[in-house]
Parts: structure tokens; C-alpha cells; sequence
């Protein structure tokens, strides 16, 4: 329009729909289909044509009015998300006019079965159930794409199961580990969410409670035309059926105002979207160029340098690990409304669950591709497990030092060792050496031991005065053996000092979808 202005609401284009140009997390996949307007409109035209069909199960309603109701919610086509989106703020919701669109699509088919489009329910009903099924469709998108990442992480870890590298912690080398236990990490807490997601899934209950939760309407409706059906325990019979209809589960009462569902599912997601930002953040760290030990299968080129190549699988699971937590404390915010039907909470709910579901599925999607094509590089795993000079075992070295100095004089002569390879940038072994010999020589003992075994002077024998050791000091004598340039060597080599790696990593790839629990 002149002068840049935007066109009037009423005349923006098809066009001003959401395509996901500044959603790249989600953009494309599978459950952006399945939760988009068009998505929505199949889930709440399926909700409709199966309260109709549960009715008339129970002779509530002509066979041939759901018939037609369900052929007539059929035909998607026939309805413009838009033009419903517009309509909709009358009411404030879709689904009043949605109603009156299948009421009409209906009577063109049968006038006498249009009076059953909607017959009892309330919006919310229509607009929970549609959006359970919606949840339902996107959630085993989901399932089947961590199912695909747990297998290629659990390959992963099988393969490098003995594959040594430098574990972090607070950013800096801490103690040796291996590539295969954080895989077998990452696949356990994949199939974590994987079974959080499964149990929502399954609990994902159909919602039907009439204007105030009672099913009052169709008790009254089943009086009026004197069905068979007046009893007490109508309510809970077609709750029953409306659930078999949708393949939705059947609540134990309506939950307009009880969101445990909603709560339940905003916790699964958030659970998931974390647990593959963790994946992501490792790879993110891993990948960076002066650490080199990771990369992605196909990595993002850069509009300005040609020879970048980011890791940006990573860095979308991570942009969407970041979201869903927030989107979650909304839904949880909701718990807290008010009355049988709530002003405001009820709504709030509508946007940061749809939101939540797709950031959830493009992570998954994003980490089933990037797991898959994972590029492990163990020579660099090997050079930054080295590049401390010695320091990444320090931690065995006090324990070795311990049973011939004690604990407090180890951990003294290894903090001077250490110190001067971090300082000096010796080796640690040179370091260790002459640690170990200035602190005999303070004690009037022999040197220590050098790189090659031999000993200046012939250690003396114990004097008949020296202390019997203590736990604290169990061979403070200045006449104990030093430590043997083999065992020294051995106990530098960080491959040696891999603890229960290993076999953490077989205990973890022992855990399946099917036994979800940890062997013992």
C-alpha cells in the first residue's frame, strides 16, 4: 500500500500465515503439519463428528444424522482457517463458528440431522478434544523420532565404548573419560523423555462435561424425546464412548477447570526439549574448532565465510531448549483457574502448547538427523586428553602418593607439581620428580626416583625411631622406597584411568524402550 502502510487486517493475503520463516526449529517438519491451523481444523471437525457418532451409540442420536454429520466433517476444504480466525473473535473462540458452518455443511445433506452438529457440548469440549487428538498425532511423530535417536546414539556409544577423552567439568579438564559413556548419556536420557512422552501419550484423556461439567443437556435432551437412555450413568457411558470414538483415554470426570493433562504433557515436553539441548550443548562444545572432536554430518555454511561449516542441528535443538521451559511455566500457570470454566486460562493455554509441540518435534527431528550423521574424531580426543601435559590424572597420582607419603603431604607435593606444569609448562612427570625429591630431601631422606628408575644414592634402611604409619601418613618414613619410574608411567597414562567407564556404558546399553529402568 502507499507509504509502506500495512493493508487492513481484513484484506491480508493467505499469505500472512505463520510458514515458519523465523521458526527454522520447526520449519518443515512433520509436526508443524500436524499442529497447524489446518491440523487444528481436521482435529476439531473429527471431535464434533465423533460426539455425534458416541450419541447415537447410545441412542441419543439417529444412526443417520452421525452419518451425515461425519461425512460432512469430512471435508476439511470447505472451511477457511481464516476466515474462522477472523469470526472467532466474536466469541472468542473457533469453534462457535465452526459450529455453524458444519451445522449448515450438515443440513445440506440432511436437514433433520443438522439439529445433532454439536448437540450438548459446550466449545471447550469441541476445542479440548481437538486439541488432545492434535497432541495425540504430534506426540508419535515425536516418539518415532527419539526412537530413531536412541538407536543411532546407542551404535555410537557400542563403537566408542573404550574410546578415551578429556571429561569437563566447570569448563576445565577434570578426570579421563570415554566418547562411549557420554553417548550412552545422551541415549539414557533420550529414552527418559522417550518414556515421560509415551506415558502422557497414553493418558491423553477426551473432554466432555457440557456447560458446567455435568452433561445436564443431554440427560435433558434424552428426556425431552423420551430415549431410552434417562438413567445416572448416562454421563459416564458417554464419556466412555466419546473416548472409543476418538481413541482418546476416558477421563474419570471433565476437566474443563482440572488441567492435569495439559500440566502433564507442558512437563514431558519441557523434560524433552532439555534433555536434547543437553545432546546439543556437548556437541556445540565439541565442535568448536580449537577442541575439534565432533562435527556434523553436514554442517551450515556461513553468508560471509566460506569455510565454516556449523554445527547448526545443534544449535537449533539448543535455540529450542531454550524456549520450551518458558512455554511450559505458562501451562502451569493455567492449573490456577477459576470456576467450572475459566476466563483467560483456559485461552492462555492455546498458543504456548501448540508452540511447544513444534519446537519439541523439529529438536527431535533435528536429533534424529544429527545423531545419525554424528563425525567422532578420536585422534583429537586423544591430543586434548594430552594437552595438560600429565594434569588430567593428578587425581590418581595423590591416590598413589597417598600410600607412601600420606594423604596431606601427597596432595601438597602433587599442588607444587601441578602448579609448575601449569605455570612452566613442564611435563608432569618432570614436575612430579622433583616434587618428590625436594620433599625427601626436607625430610633428610634419600632422592626420589628419576624419569629412568635409577636413584642417586642407595636408600637407607628405616631407622629403628621412625613412627609406625597412619591412615593420614602410612609411610611418612624418609627410608620408604620412592615410587618406580614403570609405576610412574603407568599411572600418567590417562587410558589407564577409565575407572568403570566401560562398563557404565554396558550397563546403560542394556536399558531398552521396552524395560525403561536402569539394570541394578
Amino acid at each position: 500500500m502507499p507509504g509502506g502502510e500495512a493493508p487492513p487486517a481484513a484484506e491480508l493475503p493467505y499469505e500472512a500465515a505463520d510458514m515458519g520463516l523465523l521458526a527454522p526449529s520447526w520449519a518443515g517438519a512433520e509436526v508443524a503439519a500436524v499442529t497447524g491451523d489446518a491440523g487444528y481444523l481436521r482435529a476439531l471437525l473429527d471431535a464434533e463428528a465423533a460426539l455425534t457418532r458416541a450419541q447415537a451409540a447410545l441412542g441419543l442420536a439417529p444412526a443417520r444424522a452421525a452419518a451425515a454429520v461425519t461425512a460432512a466433517a469430512a471435508e476439511p476444504h470447505r472451511h477457511d482457517p481464516r476466515t474462522l480466525a477472523l469470526r472467532a473473535r466474536a466469541a472468542g473462540n473457533p469453534v462457535v463458528p465452526l459450529v455453524a458452518d458444519l451445522t449448515a455443511a450438515v443440513a445440506d445433506r440432511d436437514a433433520q440431522a443438522a439439529a445433532y452438529v454439536h448437540r450438548g457440548a459446550t466449545s471447550q469440549d469441541i476445542l479440548d478434544t481437538a486439541t488432545m487428538l492434535v497432541c495425540a498425532r504430534a506426540l508419535d511423530t515425536v516418539l518415532a523420532d527419539l526412537t530413531r535417536t536412541a538407536e543411532a546414539l546407542r551404535r555410537t556409544a557400542a563403537e566408542h565404548r573404550d574410546t578415551p577423552m578429556a571429561g569437563r567439568t566447570l569448563t576445565q579438564h577434570a578426570v579421563p573419560t570415554t566418547f562411549g559413556l557420554k553417548a550412552a548419556g545422551w541415549r539414557s536420557l533420550v529414552l527418559d523423555a522417550r518414556e515421560r512422552l509415551a506415558s502422557v501419550r497414553a493418558a491423553l484423556p477426551v473432554q466432555l462435561g457440557g456447560a458446567a461439567g455435568t452433561l445436564a443437556a443431554f440427560h435433558a435432551y434424552a428426556e425431552a424425546e423420551g430415549g431410552p437412555v434417562t438413567a445416572p450413568g448416562l454421563g459416564g457411558r458417554l464419556l466412555a464412548r466419546y473416548a472409543a470414538e476418538t481413541g482418546l483415554a476416558e477421563p474419570a470426570l471433565p476437566w474443563h477447570t482440572l488441567r492435569t493433562p495439559v500440566a502433564d504433557l507442558a512437563g514431558a515436553l519441557a523434560f524433552t526439549a532439555g534433555a536434547l539441548g543437553k545432546l546439543a550443548a556437548d556437541v556445540l562444545t565439541l565442535s568448536r574448532t580449537e577442541l575439534g572432536e565432533l562435527s556434523e554430518g553436514s554442517g551450515g555454511g556461513s553468508s560471509a565465510m566460506p569455510h565454516k561449516a556449523n554445527p547448526v542441528r545443534a544449535t537449533l535443538i539448543a535455540a529450542a531448549a531454550r524456549q520450551v521451559p518458558g512455554l511450559a511455566a505458562v501451562l502451569y500457570g493455567s492449573l490456577a483457574a477459576e470456576d467450572e470454566r475459566p476466563a483467560g486460562a483456559w485461552h492462555a493455554e492455546w498458543q504456548p502448547l501448540r508452540e511447544a509441540l513444534r519446537l519439541v518435534g523439529g529438536a527431535v527431528r533435528d536429533a534424529a538427523e544429527l545423531t545419525a550423521t554424528l563425525r567422532v574424531h578420536p585422534h583429537r580426543m586423544r591430543q586434548n586428553l594430552d594437552a595438560t601435559g600429565g594434569l588430567v590424572v593428578t587425581e590418581r597420582l595423590v591416590a598413589a602418593l597417598t600410600a607412601l607419603t600420606g594423604r596431606d603431604e601427597a596432595r601438597r607435593i602433587m599442588d607444587t607439581a601441578a602448579r609448575r606444569t601449569t605455570q612452566e609448562g613442564i611435563e608432569l612427570a618432570a614436575a612430579l620428580h622433583d616434587a618428590l625429591e625436594a620433599a625427601r630431601r626436607d625430610e633428610g631422606g634419600a632422592p626420589a626416583a628419576t624419569s629412568e628408575g635409577r636413584t642417586p644414592s642407595a636408600t637407607p634402611a628405616a631407622s629403628s625411631d621412625t613412627p609406625a604409619p597412619t591412615p593420614e601418613t602410612p609411610a611418612a618414613s624418609p627410608g620408604r622406597p620412592p615410587l618406580p619410574a614403570a609405576r610412574l608411567r603407568q599411572l600418567l597414562d590417562p587410558t589407564d584411568y577409565l575407572g568403570s567407564a566401560g562398563a557404565f556404558v554396558d550397563r546403560a546399553l542394556a536399558r531398552t524402550e521396552n524395560d525403561p529402568q536402569e539394570p541394578v
